[in-house]
């Protein structure tokens, strides 16, 4: 699961970073450093730079990473480091590698303690808020600049659209490793069986959930910790129907953004179905695996929202001969203004190197490792999703419907994808959740659930506090 927001509150953490007064000053970046991999202060790489160690990784040197332990695990990144220990060029170099599910609770005290990690996932529902350490966090521009153990340019290598949902402002803080199509998931077998099609419009999915009813199923379901999936949905739904002018508005906290036309559209319809039982009831009460495992399982459901990591966070409970098939989320109608195809997908499992780790040329180094196509390789088989390393899923997708399905997804969209970041940004999914919980559960009206989600965008958009940062 990677709810992917941080459930400690932003000003809070800005204040307790200040009081400690032990903050590295904004912009602290070695100016001097000639090697493209030195860290922050008056650090300098103590190895030699090559074409086989192009950050100077030091010779016997230790790199720490921490891994958020989610729905991929942390294995893949021990793969990576065995690989990194094993090459000669950087003689001696061994790698600690750590779990924590609680990444800003853990690690928000040593950024504040000057120690914090080489190498960190920043990912799950705990993580740090961008806006409190981005000025700690070392330009990663370098990394893609780098080649790959396979001597092949790393930027060159990778899908378009990576670097976005990691750039804030002018700076590339953040490579994201895993390539994350957010879809409507469902059972090929089943729908297969009963004659039914996958939905391509909100209309589309008014008939499907009638025709559910008739089978004794539902359209939706879900889990109170995983409610704001469908914020998502709806979200994701109405950018894909009217583009940027529904995006930009979102995305930079402004004032009645959350009445646009074509959200409001989406959240009518949405709330239509809820009250036609389209929606299983009592999700607010059920943990979110407990509630996936009704829809991969026991099939009470048709489809569920999620990104591409819900095959292998489910693989142990889903039903033999499933067939775990995506589509793209849903425009409202026929009427889109954007390409056809175009869809939300973004790397994902954001992986940061602080300025003032011990060793940041190490923690470049591992994320160059990670980027071979062996490593990524390695990855999609065993995690059933891809990396943001083009080419290396077969077309059978390693035995995977579902990542047969993602392929597709990203290879009809071509370029024409999207991102959003101000939720994770600006730490709103732990407020949401509640929100999303009652209306899911009937309790709300489309007038509330707005005056509600926007009441939260414009809390953030006037606390002066907190650094906004313009999104495009």
């Amino acid at each position: 699961m990677e709810l992917n927001e941080a459930s400690i509150s932003r000003r809070n953490l800005l204040r307790g970073a200040a009081a400690a007064a032990v903050l590295l000053p904004f912009g602290a970046t070695l100016a001097s450093c000639a090697a493209p991999g030195g860290g922050g202060g008056d650090k300098k790489p103590e190895g030699d730079v090559t074409a086989d160690n192009p950050f100077g990784v030091a010779a016997n040197s230790k790199v720490d990473a921490v891994v958020f332990d989610g729905g991929y695990g942390i294995d893949y990144v021990q793969n990576a480091a065995k690989i990194m220990e094993g090459n000669k060029a950087l003689d001696g170099v061994t790698i600690k590698v750590s779990a924590s599910t609680k990444i800003a609770q853990e690690l928000q005290p040593r950024f504040v303690g000057g120690n914090p990690p080489d190498l960190i996932d920043n990912s799950g529902a705990n993580s740090i808020g961008w806006n409190t350490i981005l000025d700690q966090l070392e330009d990663l521009s370098s990394v893609l600049e780098s080649n790959n153990l396979e001597g092949k340019k790393i930027a060159d290598t990778l899908f378009d659209g990576v670097k976005a949902p990691g750039t804030f402002g002018d700076k590339f803080a953040a490579i994201n490793y895993v390539f994350t199509t957010y879809a409507l998931w469902y059972s090929g077998s089943l729908f297969k069986d009963n004659g039914w099609e996958a939905p391509k419009t909100w209309e589309d999915l008014e008939k499907l959930g009638a025709a559910a009813k008739e089978k004794g199923k539902y359209l939706f379901l879900w889990g109170k910790e995983a409610a704001t999936y469908y914020q998502t949905f709806v979200i994701d739904s109405a950018v894909i129907q009217s583009g940027d002018d529904v995006r930009l508005p979102l995305e930079n906290l402004e004032e009645g953004c959350w009445s646009h036309p074509t959200l409001q559209a989406i959240l009518t319809k949405f709330h239509a179905m809820i009250q036609a039982g389209y929606v299983k009831p009592g999700g607010g009460g059920t943990q979110f695996t407990q509630a996936q495992a009704q829809w991969s399982l026991d099939q009470e459901a048709l489809l569920y929202p999620s990104g591409s990591w819900i095959e292998n966070e489910m693989k142990k409970t889903t039903k033999d001969g499933f067939e775990m098939m995506g589509v793209r989320e849903t425009p409202l109608d026929g009427n889109a203004t954007t390409p056809a195809g175009y869809m939300r997908a973004e790397a994902g499992e954001p992986f940061i190197v602080p300025t003032n780790s011990k060793n940041p040329a190490g923690g470049k180094e591992l994320l160059r490792t990670m980027l071979s196509a062996d490593a990524a390789a390695s990855f999609s088989k065993s995690k059933l999703a891809p990396t943001v390393v083009k080419g290396t899923v077969p077309a059978d997708g390693f035995g995977s419907t579902a990542l047969v399905s993602q392929v597709e997804m990203i290879d009809a969209a071509g370029a024409g994808m999207f991102t959003i970041k101000s939720t994770n940004l600006y730490g709103m999914n732990s407020d949401q959740l509640p929100i999303w919980n009652s209306f899911l559960d009937g309790k709300m009206t489309v007038a509330e659930i707005t005056k509600q989600l926007q009441a939260l965008v414009d809390k953030i958009r006037n606390d002066s506090s907190i650094e906004k940062i313009e999104i495009k």
